[in-house]
């Protein structure tokens, strides 16, 4: 796995909801090794330990990279400060990312984000042509993305936990009703614990591949402390794996939930 250590220039920042920031960093040569899933890990001035931080979107073109996170500490925080200029330190790509699948003409994927764990959703959903997305958030001000997926030509459906927009309740209804049709050929997800497990069971439930990218606490984000392992059963064994490493991205029936 090849990735790149160094201080790259921020090109673009914009708060594109309460206290979640989205970037633009101009770094040429992560950008040509970038796969959609992998992320990037950041240092933020004065924290001992960086910030990994999911791809939302790679520009080989123009030499980009897009990053969205939600301020959730001193680190995010100070990195959230950074202006257009200013120089992000990252180490980057990390991890593996989605396996991107020739799929049959009547087919679709479909994708599915909670919260924070929507950013990837656009990278996956890029490779492909045929999109459904079914993303989930707390409330209204809280949701991200619904018009950049609905400008790639994904068909989108939002839900909100207290229905203030979109459906009502959780990703699962509108996933499962998806999946009934029959046309799917493969999941992909990112969001927290529950919402991973219900997904999982879905794809399990209408024999349908899945692959889940996890959320876990990093602390070097090349796989040498192993702070972030999660529990993996693949060929009959029972596995401790570095999300980080090993990771971020697994196939669903691997996941141990």
């Amino acid at each position: 796995m090849a990735y790149f250590c160094n201080a790259y220039p921020v090109l673009e920042r914009t708060e594109i909801a309460k206290g979640i920031f989205s970037y633009v960093i101009s770094c040429p040569e992560v950008a040509a090794e970038a796969k959609a899933g992998q992320f990037v890990h950041i240092r933020a001035e004065g924290f001992t330990l960086r910030r990994p931080i999911s791809i939302c979107g790679i520009d080989r073109e123009n030499g980009a990279l897009r990053i969205v996170f939600e301020v959730r500490g001193g680190g995010t925080d100070t990195l959230s400060r950074l202006k257009p200029g200013d120089k992000m330190d990252m180490i980057a790509p990390l991890g593996n990312g989605f396996t991107v699948k020739e799929i049959p003409e009547d087919k679709n994927i479909v994708v599915v984000g909670g919260g924070i764990g929507v950013p990837p959703m656009l990278g996956v959903s890029a490779e492909y042509k045929k999109v459904k997305a079914v993303i989930g958030f707390r409330s209204r001000d809280k949701v991200i993305l619904e018009e950049d997926l609905k400008r790639m030509g994904v068909d989108v459906t939002v839900c909100t936990d207290d229905g203030s927009y979109g459906e009502s309740g959780v990703v699962t209804n509108p996933l499962e009703k998806e999946l009934e049709k029959g046309n799917t050929a493969i999941i992909y997800a990112c969001g927290p614990t529950p919402m991973l497990k219900a997904v999982k069971a879905a794809a399990e439930k209408y024999n349908i591949p899945c692959e889940l990218s996890l959320e876990q606490r990093m602390a070097c984000g090349v796989g040498a402390c192993v702070g972030c392992a999660c529990n993996i059963r693949r060929g009959g064994k029972d596995l401790v794996l570095r999300v980080c490493k090993d990771g971020p991205v697994f196939k669903a029936e691997e996941v141990v939930l």
